[in-house]
Order: C-alpha cells, then sequence, then structure tokens
C-alpha cells in the first residue's frame, strides 16, 4: 500500500475526507477504501457495457466513507456493484506517445477504447508536474483543446465533472487522471448549446444577471422550450432541446451569469436550485420518486463547493466552470418538459420514520440509513449533497431565489430514504412526461 497518494496508488486519509464528512473518520475506514479503490483502479473498466454506463465504485465508496460507514461497509459497497464491471483494457504504447502530439491527441477523443490510453498518458503527466497543473493545462487553459475538453466535462450527464470533483476534493492524483480520461473518451454534443450560451452571456455586456429560479420560471413559459423534447426521443437533449430550440435555450440560460467577485453566493444559489428542481419535481398523484436526471444536477453540485476550496484554481476559472453547471441544469430542466415544482410536497411532508429532535441526530440517522443501503452510489451522493447544501445555504435563506431553506433540507434527506429503502425502483426517468408516472403507485 503507497504511503502518500500518487498518479498510480490511492491513498486515502481521515485528513483527506472530503469538503463534506462527518466528524470523526476512522484509520481503517481510510485504509479500506483506499484498498477497495485501488483494486477498481487496476481491474475495470470506466465503462461496464458498450452504451457507455459509468463504473460507480469511486463515487459509492468515497461517498459511504465520507459519511462515515466503517469497512465492512464499504467492502459491501465494492462487493454490491464488482460483479457486473468489465475488466480493464490493455494500454496501446504507441497511442499514448501520440496523444503527447496537439495536432493527434484530437482525433482520439471520443472513442471509449482509448480510456486506458489517456488514462496512462495523464498518469504519467500528472506524475512528473501534479495533477494541479495537469488540469489547469487540460481544463483551465483557454485554448482549443482545453475548451473542448471543458464542455466534455458535462457530458454524460455530468458524469466527467463529478468524477473530476472527487479526485480534486480528495485530492487523489489517480481518481483525477480517471476523470480526465473519462472527459477525453466522452462525446463533445454538449460543447455546442454551452458556447453558444457563453457567447450569448459575453454579448449581454454586463446587463445584470437574473437568479435561476427566475430562469426555470421563463424556461416553463416558452411553449417552444417546454415541447422541444419528446417523450419518444432517444436524447431528450440532443435530439429535442439542441435541435427544436437551441437558440432559445442559449438565450435564457445565458441570463445567469458570474463574475469571479460573487462566486460564493452563486455557488450557493446553484446548489440550492438543484435541490430545489431535483426535490420539488414530483406528481401530487403519485407515490414520491425522484428523478434520475434531474438527480445528476444536485449530485454533482458538492463538488462546487470543493472547487471553491482550491487556491490554485482562478477565480476567473471558477467562474467559469460554474457558469456551466448552472447553465447545464437549466438545459437537463428544459429538456424534462419544464415540469411544475411542487415546494408544497417538501414542507408538508411527513416522514415515514421518527426524526431525532437535534438536527445533528437527525442527519446522523439519515446518514446511518444510506449506507446500509443497496445502492451503486447514487443514493449516497444524493444524500451527501443535500446535508452540503443544507451548511452551504443556510447564509443565503433569506433571499427570495433561495427556494429550499430550513428544515426543507432534513425532509427531503428523509423523503429520498422512504422512497428509495426496500423498492425494487429506486428512480424515476424523465420525469417532466406523463407516460414516466404511469406505472407508479397513485396515492391513497
Amino acid at each position: 500500500m503507497a504511503t502518500a497518494a500518487t498518479a498510480f496508488h490511492i491513498h486515502l486519509t481521515p485528513q483527506d475526507a472530503g469538503i463534506y464528512h462527518i466528524r470523526d473518520i476512522k484509520d481503517d475506514a481510510a485504509v479500506k477504501a483506499s484498498e477497495l479503490l485501488q483494486e477498481n483502479h487496476q481491474l475495470y473498466n470506466m465503462y461496464f457495457n458498450d452504451r457507455g454506463f459509468h463504473n460507480h465504485i469511486v463515487h459509492h465508496l468515497l461517498a459511504v466513507y465520507a459519511l462515515g460507514a466503517p469497512p465492512p461497509l464499504i467492502q459491501k459497497a465494492f462487493d454490491d456493484n464488482a460483479d457486473y464491471q468489465r475488466p480493464a483494457l490493455p494500454v496501446e504504447g504507441p497511442i499514448v506517445n501520440k496523444l503527447g502530439e496537439v495536432d493527434k491527441f484530437h482525433e482520439y477523443l471520443g472513442k471509449r477504447k482509448y480510456y486506458p490510453d489517456f488514462l496512462t498518458f495523464f498518469q504519467k503527466h500528472i506524475e512528473i508536474q501534479g495533477y494541479e497543473n495537469v488540469v489547469g493545462e487540460y481544463i483551465f487553459k483557454g485554448d482549443a483543446r482545453a475548451d473542448d475538453l471543458m464542455g466534455r466535462l458535462f457530458a454524460g450527464f455530468l458524469h466527467p465533472v463529478i468524477h473530476l470533483g472527487y479526485g480534486i476534493e480528495f485530492k487523489q492524483p489517480v481518481i483525477v487522471a480517471e476523470a480526465l480520461a473519462q472527459t477525453c473518451t466522452h462525446d463533445n454534443y454538449m460543447n455546442k448549446i454551452l458556447f453558444a450560451t457563453e457567447k450569448a452571456a459575453k454579448e449581454r455586456k454586463g446587463a445584470p444577471s437574473k437568479s435561476l429560479t427566475q430562469l426555470l420560471d421563463e424556461i416553463r413559459a416558452s411553449d417552444k422550450l417546454r415541447t422541444a423534447a419528446h417523450w419518444d426521443d432517444a436524447s431528450k437533449i440532443q435530439d429535442g432541446i439542441m435541435k427544436r430550440a437551441p437558440a432559445e435555450m442559449a438565450q435564457i440560460a445565458s441570463q445567469w451569469t458570474v463574475s469571479p467577485d460573487e462566486i460564493e453566493e452563486k455557488t450557493a444559489e446553484m446548489i440550492n436550485n438543484t435541490a430545489y428542481f431535483t426535490g420539488a419535481c414530483l406528481n401530487p398523484r403519485k407515490e414520491i420518486k425522484f428523478d434520475f436526471i434531474h438527480m445528476h444536477s444536485l449530485n454533482c453540485s458538492i463538488f462546487f463547493s470543493a472547487f471553491l476550496a482550491q487556491d490554485w484554481i482562478s477565480r476567473e476559472n471558477k467562474a467559469r466552470l460554474l457558469q456551466f453547471k448552472g447553465w447545464t441544469d437549466l438545459i437537463l430542466y428544459a429538456a424534462h418538459t419544464a415540469p411544475d415544482l411542487h415546494l408544497d410536497e417538501i414542507t408538508k411532508y411527513q416522514p415515514k420514520e421518527p426524526v431525532p429532535e437535534s438536527e445533528e441526530d437527525a442527519w446522523a440517522r439519515i446518514f446511518t440509513r444510506v449506507t446500509r443501503l443497496p445502492d451503486d452510489g447514487h443514493a449516497n451522493k444524493f444524500i451527501r449533497a443535500l446535508a452540503n447544501g443544507n451548511k452551504v445555504c443556510k447564509p443565503y435563506e433569506n433571499k427570495d431565489s433561495f427556494k429550499i431553506k430550513g428544515d426543507m433540507w432534513l425532509k427531503l434527506a428523509n423523503m429520498v430514504m422512504d422512497s428509495v429503502e426496500g423498492a425494487d425502483s429506486k428512480w424515476l426517468f424523465n420525469a417532466g412526461f406523463e407516460e414516466a408516472w404511469a406505472e407508479l403507485e397513485d396515492r391513497e
């Protein structure tokens, strides 16, 4: 076992337990999580099928570790998700060498079979230069290559930026290398709409930013955007929003902007907004289920707290990355027909289990429940993102644009747990469409 984290070896310590974690992380949990993350890195592919579905072992193990799971539960989280992974692919040495040539690099982008080659390429660079410098060059430099990868970070329902967030948050160069390789092997379909939005934002020439909740309302009020995605579209973003209403989407999203001097509040606003449209996107006539795609926006939000804490990322780059995240959230909301959001579903919710009077004890009870849940990591990420949002958004709860406040965070966490424990199907897909709810049980 390595005695320090390197580009080739995972090494967690209780001091590197993430931007949000329980108070008392044990050494044996850090050792167990490190061993299993190393095993995952060496044995398994980043994609577990030909459709590009992601290996979530990194996400799951780090989430349960941060929420206080002891070694046996960390082992169980690994075992529950190892049996369907595919073995790691071999590295092609000549291709790794070609990736060092700027004019050759782009030839291999977007092709999952080259993941091991990109991984080795980035590991070698990180080992020499440090992950901060490599991320700076390949994501934040501002040249054509870095901009291309910046857009790819937000493809695949934000999986590349989630993985990068884990690597940076937990200070693990291996995971940063995995994230960069994953980014390079994702499609660039988000690039066109994100950079069109950025261009439109620059053309606004300093006009005041609207809030994200205002823009949710504007999207819902736009017939063209609300109806752009169809139930039978294979991709609600690519076949819906990007084909039928790209200009309208860019025009509305571009009205949310972030300047370097306001990234703290804007990060909190983005986090609150994801909790709002993920948590309130329910059908009052049906049993409670949360949308799987919306959930990724919320699950990803915690990493922007982690990015905010990095002094090696400039405030300008933090602001730009945050804008891309806020715009992606708006796009995902529009792609689900901009559904009505029922805030009262949260405020009036009565949890199935008694809730301890102490807020700290209430969250601890939630963490115990979720780390024991048979899961692939999504529920644990959901809960940790909510707990982080509860902390980060408290200073801004008096603002109208912060819809989730007070005990609503804890109510949402209980709603999540009550909806997934013992459920054969934990999540709903495409919640804005009536068809998505057809097979779910009616409320009494």
